[in-house]
């Protein structure tokens, strides 16, 4: 009788950070993928506008991949879809918002007539080879978010997806623990669940709460109200316009990631859009101003979004002015704290009343705080437990917390990115590690930019760089013109006039030295330029700008 399979479980995003969210989940020959996300750039990653999960492990097995199954649609979750379905055409199941999303990109990347996006709602049941799958709904920050339960030979694997025990929704769509307890009572083999806000006690509140402050901000407002808001937050902009309607203003919609969303969603009827409230952004001015509410993208201060532009007088349509109310409906992420600063800051500059995180109740997570995490490994009480979606330290509290609640720690796994979780009736253990880690995506460019680009990215940042030209004979190795030092980054050359002549002599030294021990080969010329010139500047300056050498040759017996 041949030995079962064990079913494995191999995270290739969203552990030990915060997006690229991506995880295979395989059986004998057979994988299915839970998301397919991004990650967008870290400060030092200058230059990258993505980051993808890598994929070589996928590519791999290509043949083995039935299905990619989405929990939502938020870009950590979706956003890397358009690059994988490129290269690994499969099935893609997923609420109608989320493919409807997933459908805009496609049309973007121009491949989505080749596309299977296949609908599906909470409580469908598919069969995807040896795996049955059931759709659950959950609460979160945006509509028709689903956990998963996958029904394996060997267990049921679950996956909450990002989540919330939100009472009071505002679609009305309250999550389904009845679906958790019975799968609890049934038996769960393996649990993943939702580590974001592990380190947060308490509850989560209700995304209401933010509809009662927007009242209270509107009914106080002088003037334009200017709110920014994550794109997909589609409870948060529905709230926004119901309150605007609700005080005599007209919409206006600004950033393209907004207006794409917006578009979306209302076409597939998630949002309520009261008639004639929508006007173009350059009618903005032509109102009173008490009539005007402005949804933005820029909650996250991103340099080139709407809000950012506006405030520093770069957007080619608005500008925020004195006596604007501007809503900060957002809580920074990890990482972009000074770059929301800069902009509140900016804003308070301005005259603007400024509202944000902080000083006000204008924003409610859509993760489960750490009593929410207990009633869900309460309601489904798993044999084994995996911790995703979030910093290691997440990972490390949210495992304590299912230590607290009665798992044996040796059933409790705390993991990075590539390692392999498998699991019977009978065990579960780590059972090795594939590839993985990041694919930079820069411009139209997908992974050609490695570690190395961005320390050569750094290095000019930091020091600047230094172009020495030479023109030398092709045959008699003579200097012909030159050395030209340019300098850029490194230093005002008018007023470091001294230093550059001085650097030029060097390179004159350095030249004279290769053509006198008879090293004439262009490689071995400019490593002895770079060595001279890096001593030489560094003993002037303290400073190790990156050198480049450019040697052009000239075959005189020609000229």
């Amino acid at each position: 009788m041949a030995k079962q399979p064990a079913l494995a479980v191999i995270p290739l995003g969203g552990l030990g950070e915060i997006g690229k969210n991506m995880t295979a989940v395989r059986y004998g020959e057979h994988i299915i993928l839970i998301d397919c996300g991004l990650a967008f750039p870290e400060e030092e990653m200058m230059g990258i506008d993505i980051v993808l999960p890598d994929y070589t492990y996928l590519l791999d097995n290509k043949e083995k991949i039935l299905a990619v199954l989405l929990t939502h649609g938020h870009e950590d979750h979706i956003g890397g879809l358009p690059y994988f379905l490129k290269q690994i055409n499969v099935p893609v199941y997923g609420s109608r918002l989320a493919l409807g999303l997933v459908d805009r990109k496609l049309k973007e990347h121009r491949i989505e007539r080749q596309s299977d996006l296949r609908p599906i709602i909470p409580r469908d049941m598919i069969e995807i080879g040896p795996f049955t799958v059931e759709f659950i709904r959950v609460s979160h920050s945006i509509p028709d978010a689903m956990a998963l339960a996958i029904h394996s030979p060997v267990g049921t694997l679950v996956h909450t997806g990002d989540f919330k025990v939100d009472h009071t929704p505002v679609d009305g769509d309250v999550i389904d623990l009845h679906k958790f307890a019975s799968l609890g009572e049934r038996g769960v083999l393996v649990l993943m669940s939702d580590s974001t806000n592990v380190e947060r006690p308490g509850y989560t509140l209700s995304e209401r709460l933010v509809g009662k402050s927007f009242d209270e901000y509107f009914l106080e407002a002088k003037e334009r109200v200017i709110i920014a808001s994550f794109a997909s937050n589609i409870h948060r902009l529905q709230q926004a316009i119901l309150t605007a309607h609700k005080y005599g203003r007209r919409v206006a919609v600004a950033g393209r990631s907004m207006v794409n969303v917006l578009s979306v969603a209302n076409e597939l009827g998630y949002l309520h859009i009261p008639k004639d409230i929508l006007i173009e952004l350059d009618e903005v001015n032509k109102l009173p101003k008490n009539e005007v509410v402005i949804l933005t993208t820029g909650s996250q201060g991103e340099p080139m979004s709407a809000l950012t532009r506006m405030a520093f007088g770069e957007h080619r349509q608005v500008e925020v002015l004195p006596g604007d109310t501007v809503i900060i409906s957002a809580t920074p992420i990890p990482g972009n704290e000074k770059l929301v600063s800069r902009i509140i800051n900016q804003l308070f500059k301005l005259g603007c009343s400024v509202v944000y995180e902080g000083s006000s109740d204008i924003h409610v997570s859509g993760h489960p705080s750490q009593e929410e995490l207990k009633l869900m490994l309460n309601l489904l009480r798993p044999k084994y437990f995996i911790p995703v979606h979030g910093e290691y330290r997440m990972l490390k509290k949210h495992a304590e917390l299912a230590q607290d609640l009665g798992i044996p720690g040796e059933n409790i796994f705390v993991g990075e990115i590539g390692q392999v979780f498998e699991f019977t009736r009978r065990y579960g253990r780590l059972a090795g590690r594939v590839h993985a880690g990041r694919v930079l995506v820069d411009g139209l460019g997908v992974g050609d930019v490695g570690n190395i680009v961005l320390r050569d990215r750094r290095d000019m940042a930091q020091e600047g760089i230094l172009i020495v030209v030479v023109t030398m004979d092709k045959h008699t190795h003579q200097v012909l013109a030159g050395p030209d030092v340019v300098s850029r980054g490194f230093v005002y050359v008018r007023e470091s006039e001294a230093l550059m002549e001085e650097a030029r002599k060097k390179v004159n030294v350095a030249l004279e030295k290769c053509i006198n021990q008879g090293h004439c080969g262009w490689s071995y010329i400019k490593q002895e330029i770079k060595g001279a010139l890096g001593k030489f500047l560094y003993e002037k300056t303290r400073r190790r700008p990156m050198i480049l050498p450019i040697i052009m040759e000239v075959d005189k017996t020609t000229t």
